[in-house]
C-alpha cells in the first residue's frame, strides 16, 4: 500500500466514528486492499450506518416535521417583523405584506417573542431528536433559506431581514445537541406562554393558520420533559 492509498482512505474514513475508522483502517489494510477498494467499502459502511439511522422515527420528525415545514414559516415571520417594524418607525410603506388591522407596538412585541420561542424550540426539538442526522435537516431548512434570499423583492428592507430567525434557532440548536436537561414545569410553561401569544396574534389576525404548527415543537418538549421526570420519579 502506498502512501497515496493511505491517504485516500484516512480522508474517506472521517465520515466515521474514531472507533470505527481505526478498526475498518486495521482490517484494510491486514487484507491489502487497494486504494479504491478500501475507499468503496469505507464510503459503504458509512452509508449503511447513515441508513440504520433513519430506522428510528425521530430523525424523520425532525427532518420532515420541523426543519422542512417550520423554515418557511419562520422566514415568513422574520419578514413580518420587520415589515412592521419600519411601518411603525418610518413612513416606508412595506409591498411585502398588508398590515393587520390592529397593528401596534404591542402586537408588534408580541411577534417579537413568538419570532424567538418559535425559532430556539424548534431548533431545540430538532438538536435533541437528530444529533447524528442533523446535516439532514440543516440542508432541508438551507434550502428555503436561499430560495427566499435569491427572490427577495422588497427594496426598503435588507433581504438578510428574513433570517431574524436563525440566531435562536442555533442557539437552540446547540443547547439541544448537549442536551441540555429542562424542567417539567419550565417547560409546560413555555408551551403555554407560545401558545396564549399565538392564540393573541391569531385573534388580532396577526398570523395565518399554518404559523400555528410553530407550536408543535414547544409541546414536543413539555411533553418529552414531563416523560422524563415520571419516569425518574417512578
Amino acid at each position: 500500500m502506498t502512501r497515496v492509498d493511505r491517504s485516500m482512505w484516512v480522508m474517506a474514513a472521517r465520515l466515521l466514528g474514531r472507533d470505527d475508522r481505526e478498526a475498518l483502517l486495521g482490517d484494510l489494510t491486514e487484507t491489502g486492499a487497494s486504494a479504491w477498494e478500501g475507499v468503496l467499502e469505507i464510503l459503504g459502511l458509512v452509508m449503511r450506518r447513515e441508513a440504520a439511522l433513519w430506522n428510528d422515527w425521530r430523525p424523520w420528525l425532525a427532518a420532515f416535521g420541523v426543519a422542512l415545514p417550520g423554515t418557511p414559516l419562520l422566514l415568513g415571520a422574520s419578514f413580518w417583523v420587520s415589515c412592521t417594524y419600519e411601518r411603525l418607525t418610518t413612513p416606508v410603506v412595506c409591498a411585502g405584506c398588508s398590515p393587520p388591522s390592529q397593528e401596534g407596538y404591542l402586537l408588534l412585541l408580541c411577534h417579537v417573542l413568538l419570532l424567538i420561542a418559535w425559532s430556539w424550540t424548534g431548533g431545540f426539538m430538532v438538536g435533541s431528536v437528530s444529533r447524528r442526522t442533523l446535516w439532514v435537516s440543516a440542508v432541508l431548512a438551507l434550502c428555503p433559506c436561499i430560495s427566499c434570499l435569491v427572490r427577495f423583492g422588497e427594496a426598503s428592507l435588507s433581504r438578510f431581514c428574513v433570517l431574524l430567525f436563525i440566531p435562536p434557532a442555533i442557539l437552540g440548536i446547540r443547547q439541544g445537541l448537549r442536551r441540555m436537561r429542562i424542567k417539567p414545569g419550565f417547560a409546560f410553561a413555555l408551551a403555554a406562554m407560545v401558545t396564549a401569544l399565538t392564540l393573541c396574534a391569531w385573534m388580532n389576525k396577526g398570523l395565518g393558520i399554518l404559523n400555528w404548527a410553530l407550536i408543535g415543537p414547544a409541546w414536543y418538549i413539555a411533553w418529552s420533559g414531563g416523560k422524563t421526570w415520571l419516569r425518574s420519579s417512578g
